[in-house]
């Protein structure tokens, strides 16, 4: 069975990421504090935000950006969308 969190986008058990998404303590607390869902979601989200806004990842500051994006979807505050993305019809 998998290992689960309680997901803090969420805000219940889900299932838990298998390893660290990023190096360091930012990676153990988000292994820890968000789901595997959770981060899926947001690698897309992050994912239209670099190429929509022509976002250069070497550059600091579009870094920042994306950190700062990143903690304000996981805690289900108001991000920045790319401009006329539409979802997929269901």
């Amino acid at each position: 069975m998998a290992r689960t969190v309680f997901c803090r986008k969420y805000q219940q058990e889900l299932e838990a990421l298998p390893f660290p998404p990023l190096p360091g303590a930012k990676g153990q607390e988000i292994q820890q504090n968000v789901s595997k869902r959770a981060w899926e979601e947001w690698q897309a989200q992050q994912t239209r935000l670099i190429n929509e806004k022509h976002l250069n990842m070497l550059d600091p500051e579009s870094r920042a950006y994306l950190m700062e994006q990143m903690e304000r979807f996981f805690d289900n505050q108001e991000t920045d969308h790319a401009e006329g993305y539409v979802p997929p019809s269901q």
